[in-house]
């Protein structure tokens, strides 16, 4: 579990499609909202998938955006269809799968899916918070995501 103010640790995440795997430390120096989803969740493809695409194109030259795919719920997805997502979601940020299907999403605290984990740019935990309500979750992430890069 990681505490608001401090640094989170470094994640642990696969890549599906033989993609380069960031490390935190590339990140440094601009926002991070980290996205966890599941291809299961109906919130995660009918909201936060868009919502991190907005966030990805709004918010550009001021803020990264990682996914990383989440199986906390026991059914499992083959590579090949974390890769069709990107299509189907039209998913404009890079996303990876947890390992050991959930290691970073209780590393970091995450309570379900969609869960958000927004760092500064030292990579320091700024807000954490689980859902995909437009009027709870998403409006309150966008306004920390106005106060992190004004």
């Amino acid at each position: 579990m990681i505490e608001l103010g401090r640094q989170i640790s470094e994640w642990s995440i696969e890549s599906i499609s033989d993609s380069e795997i960031p490390t935190l430390e590339s990140y440094r120096g601009k926002p991070l909202l980290i996205l966890f989803f599941n291809l299961g969740c109906p919130g995660c493809k009918g909201r936060a998938l868009p919502f991190a695409n907005w966030v990805n194109i709004e918010y550009k030259d001021k803020i990264n955006v990682l996914g990383i795919h989440t199986n906390f719920e026991g059914v499992d997805f083959t590579d090949e269809q974390l890769v069709d997502c990107k299509s189907e979601f039209y998913i404009n940020f890079p996303y990876f799968r947890d390992k050991n299907f959930n290691t970073t999403f209780i590393n970091y605290g995450a309570g379900g899916t969609p869960h958000w984990i927004l760092v500064d740019e030292n990579t320091n935990l700024n807000y954490s918070i689980f859902g995909s309500d437009p009027n709870n979750a998403l409006l309150r992430l966008d306004l920390k995501i106005q106060e992190l890069t004004k």
